[in-house]
Formats: C-alpha cells, sequence, structure tokens
C-alpha cells in the first residue's frame, strides 16, 4: 500500500464526494490483490473524502485482523481523513430492514444497506467498490443506480 495514498489529512467537515466499500478498502490495503492498482488509481482521482459506514470499518477491521501490518494500514487510512463515517442511528433501522428485505434474493449484507441508505440520504450514486455485481442491482430511492468504479474490466 503506497502510504503516500493516506498521508495528508482532510478537512473533517468537507462533504463527501464518493461512496468506498469493504471490498475497494481492502485491495487499497493489500498490494497483491487483483483489484490493488485499479482501486488505488481510482481513490487518487476522487476528491476526498469519501463516505463509508462503521459497518464496513467492521468488516475491513475482521477481514486484516490477523494481519498487523494492514491493520495499522487501515487505521492509518481511517485517521487521515480520506475517510469519513456516515453514521447510522436507531431511526435508520427502519429503512436499512426495508433494503435487505428488497434485495433478499441477492441477499444484501448489512454493511452493502448502510452503503446504498447513506447513498440515498447524502444524494451520493459514485461508489469506489469491486463488488459490481451487487451495486449494478442496487437502486437508490429506488430508481437510480450507482456510477462505479474502477470498471469492471479494471480488475481482470
Amino acid at each position: 500500500m503506497p502510504a503516500a495514498l493516506f498521508e495528508n489529512a482532510w478537512p473533517v467537515a468537507m462533504i463527501a464526494s464518493a461512496l468506498i466499500d469493504t471490498g475497494a478498502l481492502l485491495a487499497l490495503l493489500d498490494r497483491d490483490d487483483r483489484w490493488h492498482r485499479a482501486c488505488a488509481e481510482a481513490f487518487e482521482s476522487l476528491r476526498l473524502p469519501l463516505l463509508t459506514s462503521e459497518a464496513v470499518l467492521t468488516e475491513i477491521f475482521h477481514l486484516v485482523g490477523d494481519y498487523q501490518r494492514q491493520v495499522d494500514a487501515a487505521w492509518q487510512l481511517v485517521r487521515s481523513g480520506a475517510i469519513t463515517i456516515g453514521s447510522i442511528t436507531d431511526a435508520d433501522l427502519p429503512s436499512l430492514e426495508a433494503l435487505m428485505r428488497r434485495y433478499r434474493g441477492r441477499p444484501m449484507d448489512f454493511a452493502d444497506a448502510t452503503l446504498v441508505h447513506l447513498a440515498h440520504r447524502e444524494s451520493l450514486s459514485l461508489i469506489l467498490t469491486i463488488d459490481h455485481n451487487d451495486f449494478e442491482t442496487y437502486r437508490i430511492r429506488g430508481r437510480q443506480g450507482f456510477r462505479i468504479v474502477p470498471p469492471r474490466t479494471a480488475g481482470a
């Protein structure tokens, strides 16, 4: 992981320009991941900060938990200000449940539900993800599709 990606601090009060999902975060942290280069290039091209959720961070820290170097890199990224965390409260839970019911055929996990909900609430449609199958299916406000970076072909 190039440290230069995360060394600048961005003002926390800046409005997020896009969302970031678990797979893209993992790819940024792992230079050996087949999506690393494409995600790093996409990350560098986006206006920061990017918005994510506590559920996504929970997945990240669970998945890298056995690798102290990646845990440290994940903390560096989160603390840099390049990523901001959108709040999910009790009031949001009915919307998350409705999303998970709507997409139960996929099925939609809780972390994805939080990102679709944040996209709706924050009027964002751009997402940094490698999970093309799911985010090509999900709709914001039931109609609008996501704009996904990097493209599906980038990790091939």
